[in-house]
């Protein structure tokens, strides 16, 4: 669908989508692109953002492109230095990014793995906010990316799952502390075959588990709180 057929919901709108140059976070940043928004993608390699750059230009999109590890600090900073830099405020922050290193059990989970996506997958979105919050404008939204996992933990990926739920009670939390001028929302994607699920599309034993839930892409559910 071209950009001049789009509604322009976002038209004059700045907007942040981490883990953004391939799968849903991808989908997200064109979307929010197609419908007007200059948007701000990143990841934590240069060559996949400068590949979604020139994707997203050839689209009519304003955008630029910010390398963000969301575990590290300074690059985080950076990914709100640079935005604000290049367009002067934020008015859309959709945090993408999330890890699953591991498909063990819980209890076999190893402490490294279970810092890592916490880190990843909760911390960073609490600290990202931080550092976004004094530049949101009045009427602006967050967006977290949680999963189906989050309601239905399966056993292969169980602590995936255990984070994304940690996501639903996060949303709830931030929406009552950012309001009024801040609406705080989750999205809940069902399974999609992206490259980040990988892990899934090769291992039998997840597949089965994953496909109990009987949903298909782009099946989603939806926390609405403010």
């Amino acid at each position: 669908m071209e950009k001049m057929k789009m509604a322009k919901r976002f038209q004059g709108k700045v907007a942040i989508v981490t883990a953004s140059t391939q799968g849903i976070g991808f989908g997200i940043a064109e979307r929010l692109g197609l419908e007007g928004a200059s948007v701000v993608v990143s990841s934590r390699k240069q060559k996949n953002v400068d590949e979604a750059v020139v994707k997203l230009k050839a689209r009519g999109i304003e955008v630029i492109g910010v390398v963000c590890h969301v575990s590290n600090g300074q690059q985080r900073k950076n990914l709100i230095n640079q935005t604000i830099e290049k367009f002067g405020k934020i008015d859309v922050v959709v945090s993408n990014a999330a890890a699953n290193p591991s498909v063990d059990s819980i209890l076999q989970t190893k402490e490294s793995v279970l810092d890592k996506l916490w880190d990843i997958n909760v911390k960073s979105s609490i600290l990202l906010l931080q550092d976004a919050a004094p530049h949101l404008q009045k009427g602006s939204s967050v967006v977290l990316i949680s999963s189906i996992a989050g309601y239905q933990p399966q056993s292969s990926m169980a602590m995936y799952g255990v984070t994304k739920t940690a996501l639903l009670g996060l949303t709830k939390a931030l929406a009552a502390e950012m309001a009024p001028d801040t609406r705080v929302n989750c999205v809940a994607p069902g399974f999609v075959p992206t490259h980040f699920a990988e892990y899934i599309t090769s291992n039998d034993g997840v597949v089965s588990s994953v496909s109990s839930l009987k949903l298909s892409p782009p099946s989603s559910l939806t926390l609405a709180v403010n």
